[in-house]
């Protein structure tokens, strides 16, 4: 698959937005590999303070802990690059900013080091959670492994983040 263009991003980011704007539903993001570049995409749509609340940039696994709440058992137990740290840190960007309806989570090994044989560059598992179910929220967890350099990954990883957000509404 070939990395989406800015502009791709930008559709795919507008779409969303009028989707979340017509239901009256707030998002809030949870980035670790692409540093934010998903809240840019729902913020580069003039408006997005309709329906995007707020986007942590939790790169480092003390940010994880310290803005989102997942614990230290599950970075040690599992990685950074896991469904359990993901399905935290999607879970608690909900807790940590109730007025949000969904979450997505992203944490994955964009490269050109830092893979292993278990998780290889291109790596990137996806947390979707879901505040509207009760009790609590539910978190949906998958991953993906995209082809090509850093940037091609990180697209790739947003354009994949703002479908599932939509596929969720």
């Amino acid at each position: 698959m070939d990395a989406p263009t800015d502009a791709e991003l930008y559709h795919l980011a507008e779409q969303l937005g009028g989707c979340l704007h017509a239901v009256g539903l707030r998002v809030v993001t949870v980035e670790s590999c692409t540093g934010g570049w998903i809240a840019k995409a729902l913020t580069d749509v003039a408006g997005s303070s309709a329906w995007f609340e707020t986007g942590f940039v939790t790169y480092a696994n003390a940010s994880k802990q310290q803005l989102v709440g997942v614990s230290a058992h599950t970075l040690a137990a599992h990685g950074a690059v896991s469904a359990e740290t993901v399905a935290a840190m999607a879970g608690g960007a909900l807790r940590t900013w109730p007025s949000a309806t969904l979450s997505v989570a992203v944490s994955g090994v964009a490269g050109p080091g830092g893979g292993s044989a278990e998780k290889p560059v291109g790596t990137v598992w996806f947390g979707f959670g879901d505040a509207r179910r009760s009790p609590g929220a539910v978190v949906q967890t998958e991953s993906c492994l995209f082809e090509g350099d850093r940037r091609a990954v990180r697209a790739q990883t947003v354009a994949h983040a703002l479908r599932g957000l939509q596929a969720r509404i």
